[in-house]
């Protein structure tokens, strides 16, 4: 079988948290992440873009850098990617064939009951294909939760964790304080812990693990501030830190919320200096200015047909962040084309968005599992109000119904269903407009 399609049938195992497989087969690569120093980066919304701004500075600062994240858009190899590049198909059929070798050789030896799910399996190609690259640095998001997430298996230098939110209930708890409690569970002894979460109850988990575990924490407004200039969706910020002053600069992702992502990864870059990472002011700036993050609040042009704003909103927390930017950048509302998982909160996503939506369109992939779009329909009905809601099974039929209404439509609600469309509007010639153009 061809190692790529080896890779994609491992979806079957679904989730099993925990670190005795990736351990294992870890060791059995003789430890790869022991070869450069890793930051991990936790949380529930935001830990992509902090993950994106932390690499895309490094970069900056010369730094060889490799970069894991998940899930992807549309291209497994978007999840393995070193100095910006992305892993290429020949390099990572190596890797899934060595990395699988090695589990079948532990599960011929009785050392694994099974063999490894496909996220233990991405974690440790990413972790061997950095090894083979001599990255300097490698920054890896947390997939679920923290404890017992494959990622947990490295000894960071530092880490981040963004705001928490209700997710993953079955595996993490029912609760936020149960959720912090997990996702605190990155915080390894001696490392630097930068959170952007403000709640008081939250922050005392992550401060008492901490100090367990003889790590300081940081939070990244305690001194600090952040100006903000120009539109709040396209912010131009001037940062002040315990540390430094730096130049007034315009984020490169859009979205007042990513004032408070800037501020984490500032506040994390500025900690590795400690670990042998310094990071100059340059550098920051550069990679704060510069950093690309598709599918994130990200606007595609498609000629003549109109327009389609790409947003991988799949909480209601990250439905808010959408809902606001949309007030503020088409105050005569969108239509919003909308897919979702089944284990999502659906009808908080929808409530949310609805104030600003003039139609939902409901949709969904042939694959990824997601609701089907005639029971989508049935949920949003029950929310959306006096907002229309269509049913429309093709993902491009639902975009080209909601031109019908407004020139600009908005994509959202799950990873999966805006990449499948932005992989098209590549396709078919789309023109990305960054926030800073």
């Amino acid at each position: 079988m061809d190692p790529l399609d080896a890779l994609a049938s491992l979806r079957r195992f679904g989730i099993k948290p925990g670190l005795d497989t990736i351990g294992h087969v870890t060791a059995a690569m003789g430890d790869p992440a022991a070869a450069y120093r890793s930051i991990i980066v936790a949380g529930t919304n935001g830990k992509g873009s902090v993950v994106a701004m932390t690499d895309a500075s490094l970069r900056a600062a010369g730094y060889r850098v490799g970069r894991y994240t998940s899930p992807h858009l549309y291209a497994l190899a978007q999840r393995f990617v070193v100095d910006g590049t992305a892993i290429t198909e020949c390099e990572l059929r190596r890797e899934v064939a060595e990395v699988q070798d090695r589990v079948d050789g532990l599960v011929a030896s009785g050392t694994l009951a099974q063999p490894a799910t496909f996220f233990e399996m991405t974690t440790a190609i990413a972790l061997s294909w950095f090894r083979r690259e001599a990255v300097d640095v490698a920054v890896l998001e947390v997939g679920m939760g923290g404890r017992l997430d494959a990622t947990n298996i490295v000894t960071p230098v530092a880490g981040a964790i963004t705001p928490i939110g209700l997710e993953h209930q079955a595996y993490l708890g029912d609760t936020l304080e149960a959720i912090a409690g997990d996702k605190a569970g990155v915080i390894k002894p001696g490392m630097v812990v930068v959170t952007t979460e403000t709640r008081p109850s939250l922050l005392t988990i992550f401060d008492e693990v901490c100090r367990a575990q003889g790590a300081r924490l940081v939070r990244a407004t305690h001194e600090a501030e952040a100006i903000v200039r120009g539109a709040p969706s396209y912010p131009e910020i001037q940062l002040t830190t315990p540390r430094r002053t730096y130049p007034s600069f315009r984020l490169g992702l859009a979205g007042a919320h990513q004032v408070a992502n800037a501020m984490g990864a500032v506040r994390l870059l500025e900690e590795l200096a400690s670990s042998g990472l310094p990071v100059p002011a340059h550098a920051i700036v550069s990679g704060l200015s510069g950093v690309d993050w598709p599918g994130r609040l990200d606007l595609v042009q498609m000629g003549p047909d109109g327009a389609i704003l790409f947003d991988a909103a799949h909480n209601p927390a990250a439905a808010a962040t959408l809902a606001a930017f949309v007030r503020e950048t088409y105050p005569d509302r969108l239509p919003f084309v909308v897919g979702a998982m089944p284990d999502k909160d659906i009808e908080g996503m929808i409530a949310t968005l609805a104030p600003c939506a003039t139609a939902f369109v409901c949709t969904a992939t042939q694959t990824h599992g997601l609701v089907p779009s005639s029971e989508l329909a049935a949920r949003v009905r029950r929310v959306a109000g006096a907002t229309p809601v269509q049913d429309e099974p093709d993902p491009w039929q639902a975009v080209v119904a909601g031109w019908r209404r407004h020139p600009t439509v908005c994509v959202t609600g799950s990873i999966f269903l805006v990449g499948h469309l932005l992989a098209m509007t590549e396709a078919g010639g789309g023109t990305r407009f960054r926030a800073g153009r």
